[in-house]
């Protein structure tokens, strides 16, 4: 297949867009060079890559989707190469965006942030958080290079590399009876209240902990925010399992909050950094990659 760069930027401007008519206002040229590069692109790939809606511009077929993907990786790497034609030897730069799920988010990123950029100066690491399924969408079509999230559900084009593993754990208020035992078991815990994360993906797999047992948790109270769970469980509505190790012991409202093993524990859950696997990595995420690695490896328990 044959195509230029410049015919590459001009797709992804239509992507990002969502018409010829604003990617040709955006890149201010004519909309009619815009069409044939478009056009000639498709030609080559003997396929369509936009879905052409009257009134709503243009969205990107399954094809276009993935072609996207990859070109937007392929432009990545012509800009490094161009970059490291002008300043051989001055060490990586450019920006990099890195997604995180939620709940790992406020725990792990501005940390592990910091310390990347100290290490790497010339890299403007920019992040942003999200659910899983919409940083697996983000990393598909091609917003994201690479994503912090849980080894639950992964689509099978990514590759997930383990940095730690988080086993659960009963998060419990100070002041209930149960925070004076060393471990916990689920029999137990399944015919109290409990206060259950309620996100796709995680609410299964808290319930899946049960169900293995052959129980079925008593759920009280549900919430999507991590730390309004924190809060309700520190005044008292229940217990909650969790795999996220916050520093502090303390939620918002300022009650305190204790954690508790479990007896005979489960598996924990496995922290991944996604990419997808038809996209070959660009240098800056070869970097962070590696740079995760070593924080993880250093976290051990913390996490």
């Amino acid at each position: 297949m044959n195509f230029t760069l410049r015919q590459l930027r001009y797709l992804c401007a239509v992507a990002e867009a969502g018409s010829i008519a604003a990617a040709a206002q955006r890149l201010a040229i004519s909309q009619p060079a815009i069409s044939a590069a478009v056009a000639q692109l498709e030609r080559e790939a003997g396929t369509s890559f936009f879905l052409r809606q009257p009134a709503q511009g243009l969205a990107p077929t399954e094809a276009g989707r993935a072609f996207l993907a990859r070109a937007r990786g392929l432009l990545e790497h012509a800009e490094e190469v161009g970059g490291a034609a002008r300043s051989l030897g001055e060490g990586s730069s450019g920006s990099l965006t890195l997604g995180c799920f939620s709940t790992l988010a406020p725990v792990h990123l501005p940390r592990l942030a910091k310390a990347f950029q100290a290490t790497q100066p010339g890299i403007e690491l920019d992040f942003r958080e999200g659910s899983l399924d919409g940083l697996q969408a983000d990393l598909l079509s091609g917003v994201l290079e690479l994503a912090l999230l849980y080894d639950l559900d992964l689509d099978r084009r990514l590759e997930a590399e383990r940095l730690a593993e988080l086993p659960p754990y009963v998060l419990l208020a100070a002041g209930d009876p149960l925070a004076a035992r060393d471990s916990l078991d689920l029999a137990e815990l399944a015919e109290r209240p409990m206060v259950l994360l309620d996100l796709p993906h995680s609410r299964e797999y808290f319930r899946s902990l049960f169900l293995a047992r052959g129980l079925e948790p008593r759920v009280a109270r549900r919430t999507a925010s991590y730390e309004l769970l924190r809060a309700l469980v520190g005044s008292g509505f229940g217990y909650a399992l969790l795999n996220v190790r916050p520093a502090t012991d303390r939620a918002y409202d300022g009650s305190r909050l204790v954690q508790r093993p479990l007896a005979d524990p489960p598996p924990g859950l496995a922290l991944v950094l996604a990419r997808v696997a038809a996209a070959r990595p660009t240098r800056r995420a070869l970097l962070f990659a590696d740079f995760a690695r070593g924080f993880f490896a250093t976290a051990g328990a913390t996490c």
